[in-house]
């Protein structure tokens, strides 16, 4: 096996990093297999609604998921080809 010196890992580093949290990790896990509201999300994972938001909010800054607007709810899905794959391979 040969190394790629010039290849920084920067992009996969920082996905990882975020992908790091369990919760964060099923979250995305979930959202891999549909789209979501805050609220399923948090009742799913039985955890408080400010919690959910708080680790929507980084998922969302980092680029891992996007949210879609639909009236008053926002849906999630997650749009980071990277994030999906590692998901995949878990």
């Amino acid at each position: 096996m040969e190394f790629d010196k010039n290849k920084q890992f920067n992009a996969e580093s920082e996905v990882l990093k975020v992908l790091g949290h369990p919760i964060r990790l099923k979250i995305v896990a979930g959202l891999c297999t549909r789209e979501c509201n805050v609220k399923h999300i948090w009742e799913c994972l039985g955890l408080p609604q400010a919690t959910v938001s708080q680790h929507l909010a980084l998922l969302k800054h980092k680029g891992i998921i996007e949210g879609k607007r639909d009236g008053v709810e926002v849906h999630y899905s997650v749009i980071n080809p990277l994030a999906k794959r590692i998901i995949d391979s878990l």
